[in-house]
Order: C-alpha cells, then structure tokens, then sequence
C-alpha cells in the first residue's frame, strides 16, 4: 500500500486554496448529459439545491426510467426537467441545449468489458455523441461545456503520480473512445473558441453506485456472503469520494482559466485492488475470504495496471482539494449500500 495512502486523517481533509466560486447557481440554466448515472445524479443534485434550473439528459427507454434520479426525493425532482434521448442523436442534443448556460457532458458508455463485447456502439455513443454536444454547444452559444473524461485514458502509468502531460493510450475500446472525446473537445476550442474543459476524475466511489464497479463489488459480497470474487488483485487504483468530484465539476465550470484544458481529479494516493479488498472486510467486520475470478480478469494488455493521480493543477488553477478522506467515504459508501442492498444482484458479475 502507498505510504499516502488517505486514511480520514487531517491531512486528506485540509481546506482549499481560495477561490472565488460564484455567488450562487441559482437560476442559472443548466444541461447535464448522463444525468441518470452514478456522478450525474449527484451533480443533479447539488445543482438543484443550489437553486440551478437543471435540465437532465438520460437515455430514452421505454419505461420511461430516468436512472439513479429515481433516487432523489420527488420534491427536489420537481423542478428538474427531464429529457430522454439519445446522444447519437444531434437533433436531439441540439434541443437539450438551447437556452442554458452551462453542458455538463458526463453522458457516455462506460464499460470497459461491455466495451469489449460492443466496441462500435461505445465509439458512436462516446465519440459522436461527444462530437454532437460540443457542435450544439457551439451553435447554441453556451457559455461553458465540461468534458467528463476519465483515468482510463492514460492506460498503465508510465510514470506517476500521473499528470496531464502523461502519454495517452487506448488499453481497452472505453478508453480509446474517450481520447476521441477528449481531442474533439480540444478541437473545439483550438478551432471554434468553445469555452470548454475536460474534467478528467480518477476513480470515483460513493452511495449510488454500480456493482459494475470495484468498490460496490466488494462491498455487497462482503455484506453478506462467505467469498468475495474479483478479478485481478493487483492494479493500483486512485479513489475518490462522489462529492469531492461533483465540488471539482462546478468549480471548473466556473473557472474561465479551465477553458481549453485537461484537469485531473485524483486524492494523490493509491492502493490495489487487493488491499483494497482486504480494508473494506475488516470495516464490515466479517470473516470474509477473497478469490481471484477468471470470468472477471481483463486482457493482460489491456487491464491498466496503475493509476495515480497528480491533482496539482486542479489544486492550483481551480482551488481544489479532496474534502473526504478514504476511509469516511468508505464508511458512507458501506452504510449506504447496506441500506439499499435491494438494489443489487450481490455476486452477479456485471459488464
């Protein structure tokens, strides 16, 4: 385990820089892309409790279902305005932002394994979905468009901790398509003069998420059954609480200095998967034995070995620091999950 690894303690939890954030959200129009996922449903959120007109973009289905915004009291929704559509669809993201002030594009395809199994919708829902949002943002003038890319898209560290001048290398079809994003996103600013930034989080964790992801994996396993099934156990991950993220969204959508580059969101500390493992059972508290699944081991080529984040510029250009040490959103999360187990198919491997 890193010797920095965050454990609560004063350090993980100092204060930022200053920075002028702005005096209120209320009122300000925005969009949100992938508004029904894990890190859009809490944007949702904050956005709407401080008083934002939230327009929220979710996949189109038949039953009508809007995601992890179920999840939100009914009269926090009220005032959310939903709109299901597609993102390959231009017509309809053109629709979805006239009239605001700010796109939060975090709508995507994020799977690595599913991007295994269907490569070609990943590039067209990342990539040309990407390319209609940016295109719709500058038809539509829109102040500010955040970019959401990911971690992923540096593939193994060759160095660490990762800054933004890290080589950038397509490991899996997920990551390939967001360097496409992401260089799109870069076009349009070199080339229109889009005011846009992309946000690029490392590993995001915190109630509401998906067992598609590590963290929940555990979690619901150790809760309840004798064996916890993973895949590899040692790729060093770079962890950080949902609430910290969504506090580097809107302070980066508030910066004009962020316009035009990559920002990193990381705590600066890492862990393996297997260590990882390990700490989440003794939280839990129960005799709990940890097994290496092949089903759920990646490629060797492609499974990302480490990730580390060098968060400095987000420090330094936007005044942002994570707030949650890990082992509090640890707890959160398991206290969360713990209460919602419902919502989980607990052992069931999930693409």
């Amino acid at each position: 385990m890193s010797n920095n690894l965050p454990t609560g303690s004063s350090e993980a939890t100092e204060q930022p820089v200053a920075f002028a954030m702005p005096s209120s959200w209320s009122d300000q129009p925005v969009l949100v892309t992938g508004a029904g996922g894990f890190i859009g449903s809490h944007l949702v959120e904050t956005l709407l409790k401080s008083g934002a007109r939230v327009r929220a973009f979710v996949r189109y289905n038949s039953r009508r279902d809007a995601g992890l915004l179920r999840l939100l009291s009914p009269e926090l929704m009220a005032s959310c305005e939903i709109i299901f559509g597609d993102l390959r669809d231009s017509d309809a993201v053109d629709k979805a932002s006239r009239d605001v002030d700010t796109v939060f594009h975090l709508g995507a395809l994020i799977g690595i394994p599913y991007s295994y199994v269907h490569p070609r919708e990943v590039v067209q829902t990342n990539v040309t979905g990407t390319l209609n949002v940016l295109t719709a943002a500058e038809r539509n003038k829109v102040r500010k468009v955040v970019n959401t890319s990911t971690s992923e898209v540096y593939g193994t560290a060759l160095y660490t901790p990762i800054d933004e001048k890290h080589p950038l290398q397509g490991q899996s079809p997920y990551s390939a398509s967001k360097i496409g994003a992401d260089k799109l996103a870069q076009s349009f600013y070199c080339t229109f003069g889009l005011q846009v930034a992309t946000i690029r989080p490392f590993n995001t964790f915190g109630p509401r998420q998906s067992a598609r992801a590590v963290i929940p994996t555990i979690i619901t396993q150790a809760l309840v059954k004798d064996k916890v099934h993973l895949g590899s156990l040692e790729p060093r991950r770079d962890f950080t609480f949902v609430t910290d993220t969504v506090d580097a969204f809107l302070r980066i959508a508030a910066s004009p200095e962020s316009a035009g580059r990559e920002i990193n969101v990381g705590s600066d500390a890492e862990i393996s998967i297997g260590e990882l493992a390990a700490k989440i059972i003794k939280m839990i508290g129960r005799e709990v034995e940890i097994s290496c699944d092949t089903q759920r081991v990646r490629p060797d080529r492609s499974e990302v070995q480490q990730l580390w984040a060098d968060a400095s510029q987000a420090a330094e250009l936007i005044g942002w620091k994570p707030q949650v040490g890990f082992d509090e959103g640890l707890r959160r999360t398991i206290d969360w999950i713990q209460s919602h187990l419902e919502l989980y198919q607990v052992g069931q491997y999930q693409v």
